[in-house]
């Protein structure tokens, strides 16, 4: 054990003696991050939050879903988080939308409610009338709580459709109603679950943390840990790289010819990678932490997310090490999953906005596992709010160390 950490000890200082691998390591994180936060407005106060979305509603719909969907968006409840403006012209709804001058526009066609409870006397169409959202690209967060809330309301609304159709039909069978009494039955029900839908939502903010403290979530808390994470694979990625560089130069045969076997030798090297990217987060979280006093949430929690995250960023760069042949091989590969796993782990999109095969895809990067923890401690969550992440990448950890074990004994690198 003794020797695994001495030779850990040692690439961690040589990696931190290399300037060109501090520059990746610390440096351009860092500096992507500022230069981000900046752009998004994070630096401008204290604390940047998502609310006051701007959101244009066509109500061109006389029933009461609609003008139940329009109250809903003007409610106290959702008073901080949209900023809603009714017009009439969908056409200028969608200009607005077209101009950066909303998020999104939701359009209520005429004959929507008409197509979920018909009116006594009219037979129920054959297809409900569809409610349009018009997104603009450029604003994924924001489109995705529109999204949010606009699907809540739909599913509210159909299922008190199916439940007033299994409730009228329980009721005739059973003989409490007519037949011919069966629509008005149905439209009555039908609008007071249009009622409820307007002045009930299951959406909520969540502003205090466990302990009762307001929740400060600053957009850096989630630009940062995506900028550290990929840059993460960089270093695990590099620390492979060292292992072929010296058995090239006849360091690590002459390495083994001691009284060390090549186990220890490749934990050690193993060591090393953990250590330097521990190191790597560790220094961009205090640096952001004491810069820029951003919150990244529970201590605790963050080192044990850290070194979960760590770990499995380990995993992949031993797993690319021992794939590859020459030290240039690790380099473009590297640097190819190193942006891979940026664009999956949601450094440069929004995942929420992403179709669910992407999001699926997402899981097979560390990044996508360390973001989705980080942003739950900065948003208040607790070390048992992030059980699911951290045991994902630590097994993610464990199994690709298993396979690149597997692939170095194979190839015979560790003996003698």
């Amino acid at each position: 054990m003794r020797k695994l950490f001495l030779i850990g000890l040692k690439d961690l200082k040589l990696a931190f003696r290399d300037k060109a691998a501090l520059i990746f390591m610390l440096l351009a994180p860092f500096l992507l991050t500022l230069g981000l936060g900046a752009v998004t407005g994070s630096f401008s106060s204290g604390s940047s939050s998502i609310r006051d979305i701007p959101v244009v509603i066509v109500n061109q719909d006389d029933g009461q879903l609609g003008n139940a969907l329009v109250e809903l968006f003007q409610s106290n409840d959702l008073a901080t988080l949209v900023e809603p403006t009714v017009i009439d012209d969908s056409a200028a709804a969608r200009q607005m939308v077209d101009d950066n001058e909303a998020a999104a526009a939701i359009i209520v066609p005429a004959g929507f409610a008409d197509s979920i409870i018909p009116q006594q006397g009219q037979t129920a169409s054959a297809e409900v009338v569809q409610v349009e959202l018009y997104a603009n690209p450029t604003a994924p967060t924001s489109v995705s709580v529109i999204k949010t809330i606009l699907d809540e309301y739909i599913n509210q609304v159909e299922v008190g459709r199916v439940g007033g159709q299994v409730a009228v039909t329980g009721l005739i069978t059973s003989g409490r109603i007519q037949v011919q009494d069966a629509a008005a039955m149905g439209q009555a029900l039908g609008v007071s679950q249009a009622n409820q839908a307007g002045q009930s939502t299951s959406i909520t903010l969540k502003n205090v943390t466990p302990s009762g403290e307001a929740v400060k979530f600053n957009m850096l808390a989630l630009l940062a840990p995506g900028m550290a994470l990929m840059f993460l694979m960089y270093t695990t990625s590099n620390g492979g790289r060292s292992l072929l560089t010296e058995r090239n130069q006849g360091t690590l045969p002459r390495l083994l010819v001691s009284p060390t076997t090549g186990v220890q030798v490749l934990g050690g090297k193993v060591v090393g990678i953990f250590l330097t990217g521990a190191a790597q987060m560790l220094i961009l979280i205090l640096s952001t932490t004491l810069l820029f006093q951003l919150q990244w949430g529970d201590p605790l929690a963050v080192l044990v997310l850290v070194l979960a995250a760590v770990f499995g960023a380990t995993g992949w760069g031993m797993l690319i090490t021992a794939m590859v042949k020459t030290p240039g091989q690790v380099s473009a590969i590297g640097s190819a999953i190193m942006l891979t796993f940026g664009i999956l782990g949601g450094t440069f999109v929004n995942l929420e906005a992403m179709s669910d095969w992407f999001r699926v895809t997402a899981k097979i990067s560390p990044n996508a596992w360390g973001v989705d923890g980080f942003t739950t401690l900065a948003l208040g969550g607790t070390l048992t709010d992030i059980l699911t992440p951290v045991f994902a990448l630590l097994i993610m950890g464990a199994l690709l160390f298993a396979v690149a074990v597997f692939l170095f004994n194979r190839r015979g690198m560790m003996k003698r």
